[in-house]
């Protein structure tokens, strides 16, 4: 049962999306590929793979491994490229009514805002999400997302090239998540999506070599929940912005938890590897939970934990 009149939009900055469910970066390819699986246009919005300059073969196989309660992987950010995107990619996504959000990464500043640039001149997409987990070559490799001083960099060069509103992917792989949403907020970031995979690993006893192409990957799942959780509470009582939670949803239960401790609205990565319709059926759990829960407007659970100390 639901309750009537529901209301489930939300406000991220000055998108308004339909509900709090986005499908994430690198589970939901360019999205298209899911239009026979689910129906994107209930979804709120969802964001593309990872978009560089230039075409990327991505990491070698495996990619993926799964763990107790999760997922590593170590794709390589393996894209088409900007270029491609918009030619071959985009003309299809402008069919559905949900929002597309472009994500965008590169190794140096100048690549992050030469993406931006080209998407700029498209039409059909909502808004951006900037990676900024990668490597900056241009200063020995030290991810951008690692450093306040950095962050604020990519965000300002970036929000001057963006007229569509910009969204920050925090990385969790940090010491002060707080001290980094905060300069990407003060450096211009319209919302924050906090977080992405954590630097994991994973062997074999009997060959004692990876489980990866790659030495390491990124960990995501149930497994990471509770940890990102707090991460999207410290951040969202860091910053005035939006924060969009991510990590471990698999439920409607997952969505109301990360709202309840600060995020506006919600994005599902690993479920979609296991059922590529999750972020359907987890919408359609919301819409009950409402009901169970007596919530006749979703917003007015964000930042509702209750604490009885400091």
């Amino acid at each position: 049962m639901t309750v009537p009149g529901a209301d489930l939009s939300v406000e991220i900055g000055a998108l308004r999306l339909s509900n709090p469910i986005l499908a994430a970066s690198g589970t939901f390819g360019y999205g298209a590929e899911f239009s026979h699986l689910l129906d994107l246009n209930r979804l709120g919005g969802f964001v593309v793979k990872g978009l560089s300059l230039e075409p990327i073969a991505g990491a070698p196989a495996p990619r993926l491994c799964e763990t107790p309660s999760g997922m590593l992987n170590a794709v390589g950010l393996q894209n088409v490229g900007v270029r491609a995107f918009v030619a071959e990619k985009l003309p299809a996504l402008r069919a559905y009514r949900t929002a597309v959000i472009a994500n965008v990464f590169g190794y140096t500043v100048e690549e992050y805002v030469g993406v931006i640039e080209i998407l700029e001149d498209a039409e059909g997409l909502a808004a951006y999400e900037l990676n900024i987990s990668c490597p900056n070559t241009a200063h020995g490799g030290i991810q951008f997302g690692s450093d306040p001083l950095m962050v604020s960099q990519i965000v300002a060069a970036t929000r001057k090239a963006a007229r569509r509103p910009l969204w920050v992917k925090l990385s969790p792989n940090v010491t002060d998540i707080a001290a980094i949403a905060r300069a990407a907020e003060q450096a211009g970031a319209d919302a924050l999506t906090v977080a992405n995979t954590y630097q994991a690993m994973s062997v074999y006893v009997q060959t004692r070599k990876s489980r990866l192409g790659r030495v390491t990957g990124g960990l995501s799942g149930p497994a990471i929940k509770p940890i990102t959780l707090r991460l999207v509470y410290e951040a969202s009582r860091a910053v005035k912005i939006p924060v969009i939670g991510l990590g471990g949803i698999e439920t409607a239960e997952d969505v109301l938890e990360y709202l309840i401790v600060g995020a506006r609205a919600v994005q599902i990565g690993t479920a979609n590897f296991s059922r590529p319709d999750a972020c359907q059926r987890v919408l359609s759990g919301l819409e009950k939970a409402c009901g169970k829960y007596k919530i006749n407007n979703i917003n007015n659970l964000v930042g509702s934990l209750q604490v009885d100390c400091p």
